[in-house]
């Protein structure tokens, strides 16, 4: 019994010194946003739109009306965080926090609790977000047609490329105790019809 006891400590403690290696490996891994995928505007798929002609007559309809009138234009897309590790060992990550801001103007937040391990020597890993937000909200006192253009430059079907910034936190468990990385790590991406 006592053999068993040393044992399950032993490992315990090999576990938390490990984890607590990837926390230092985590302070050089790399972060970049890779893709946007599953563009929906007003529940349209934009995801393939380029121009504003690749609307069928019903989806521009659909978008149109929601940008108009109503109280709710969806933006809904995941956002794709691809993590480079450059070490020799791996490294992890148990929660990301979260702060999307979309051209300059912050559009919303959240927290990814995917546990995501990230092989050494150039390995990478990638964080899907699902974003969810209201553009009439977040865009107030902008008209029906500068909003559904704000979703629409996204996909590329505008002349100006989008700006993308992403605001993460990440932070690992290390035995039953949280550890954050220090501050915000800034993410940033230009997504283009290019």
């Amino acid at each position: 019994m006592l053999a068993v006891v040393i044992t399950t400590i032993a490992f315990s403690a090999c576990d938390i010194l490990d984890q607590a290696r990837q926390v230092a490996m985590l302070s050089k891994c790399e972060f970049r946003l890779s893709s946007v995928d599953q563009l929906k505007l007003a529940g349209v798929n934009i995801q393939q739109v380029k121009k504003l002609s690749d609307l069928s007559l019903l989806d521009a309809a659909k978008i149109t009306t929601a940008a108009v009138s109503g109280s709710s234009l969806p933006l809904n897309f995941t956002l794709n965080v691809e993590v480079k590790n450059p070490n020799a060992g791996s490294a992890g990550l148990t929660k990301l926090d979260w702060i999307l801001f979309i051209d300059d103007i912050q559009m919303v937040s959240g927290v990814n609790e995917q546990r995501l391990q990230v092989p050494g020597n150039g390995g990478t890993g990638t964080i899907p977000l699902t974003i969810g937000v209201n553009l009439k909200e977040v865009l107030k006192g902008k008209s029906g047609d500068a909003i559904a253009n704000f979703g629409l430059n996204l996909a590329g079907a505008g002349n100006k490329p989008t700006r993308i910034t992403l605001k993460a936190k990440p932070t690992i468990m290390v035995g039953s105790q949280y550890i954050a990385y220090p501050g915000y790590l800034t993410v940033q991406n230009e997504f283009t019809s290019r």
